[in-house]
């Protein structure tokens, strides 16, 4: 079995529960979030990453009690749902999922 295939039960464990325990302190904090959290996945849908997204944004949409919506941009290794990303109004309501496989980008 292929290293990286071996090790993503366990990443998407140590990933979800690490949201979940930061989305409890979230929700101690101020009223956040108010509106919709958008995530932006750099692939297609239906690879590893999306399928983490997916997961991990229906975890946190039932902890925040608010919709987490999975926003697909592929194409250039990630680039183009970066600079979507870096758009994005620096308010908390959009992150980014980041593969290992980006780190490579100049």
């Amino acid at each position: 079995m292929n290293m990286k295939l071996a090790h993503l039960p366990l990443t998407i464990a140590v990933s979800l529960s690490t949201l979940l325990v930061m989305s409890r302190n979230a929700s101690a904090q101020q009223e956040y979030p108010i509106k919709p959290i958008r995530v932006i996945v750099g692939v297609a849908p239906g690879g590893a990453t999306d399928i983490l997204a997916r997961v991990v944004g229906t975890k946190l949409g039932e902890s925040f009690r608010q919709p987490v919506l999975v926003d697909n941009r592929p194409g250039a290794n990630h680039i183009i749902g970066g600079q979507v990303t870096a758009k994005a109004p620096p308010d908390g309501y959009t992150v980014q999922v980041v593969p290992e496989g980006c780190v490579i980008n100049a």
